[in-house]
C-alpha cells in the first residue's frame, strides 16, 4: 500500500474513534453529539452569536440541507432559534439561545476533559502533540475544493444522534 493512502486511511481510523468518543460521552453527559458540538460552538464565536445558515453550512463545511436539519433538534430542546431576516424571506439566521451558551459552556468542559485523555502523557509528552497539530492544521488549510466538497458529505451524517 502507498504511504500517503496507508496515512489517510489511518486518519480516517483515527477520526471515526475520536468521535465515537465525542459523541458517546457527550450524549451520556449532555444529550448532544459532536455534530451538535460543532454547529454551537460555531454559533458560539460568531458575533452576536448568530449566523446565517448558508455561512454556518460554509464554515462547517456541510451542505445547507444538512445544517437545516442538524439544527431541528438543537431547535426543539432550545439551543438554537430560528430568525428570519426582516429584509429578505429567502434568508434565515441560526441564534444560539441563552440556554444554548450555557450548555455549551457545560460541553466544552466535557470536550476539554475528552481531548485531555486522549493526549494525555506520556504518550504525547515529548512534543508529538505540537507536531501532530501543526500538520494536521496544514491538511486543514492545504485542502483543495475536490477535497472540500468531497469531506462534506462523509461530515453530514457524523454524530447526528441526539439523545
Amino acid at each position: 500500500m502507498d504511504n500517503a493512502l496507508d496515512a489517510s486511511l489511518r486518519l480516517v481510523r483515527a477520526q471515526t474513534l475520536l468521535v465515537k468518543r465525542f459523541d458517546g460521552r457527550l450524549s451520556a453527559l449532555h444529550g448532544v453529539s459532536l455534530a451538535d458540538l460543532l454547529v454551537l460552538l460555531q454559533l458560539g464565536r460568531a458575533e452576536g452569536g448568530r449566523m446565517r445558515r448558508v455561512d454556518l453550512a460554509q464554515a462547517l463545511g456541510l451542505t445547507p440541507s444538512g445544517v437545516t436539519r442538524g439544527l431541528i433538534p438543537l431547535e426543539r430542546i432550545g439551543l438554537v432559534v430560528r430568525e428570519p431576516d426582516p429584509r429578505d424571506a429567502r434568508v434565515a439566521y441560526a441564534v444560539l439561545t441563552a440556554t444554548g451558551r450555557e450548555r455549551l459552556t457545560e460541553m466544552l468542559a466535557t470536550a476539554e476533559e475528552i481531548a485531555a485523555d486522549v493526549f494525555a502523557a506520556p504518550r504525547w509528552s515529548d512534543g508529538g502533540f505540537e507536531v501532530l497539530a501543526g500538520l494536521l492544521a496544514e491538511l486543514e488549510t492545504g485542502r483543495t475544493g475536490a477535497a472540500a466538497g468531497a469531506g462534506a458529505g462523509a461530515r453530514a451524517g457524523v454524530g447526528t444522534g441526539h439523545g
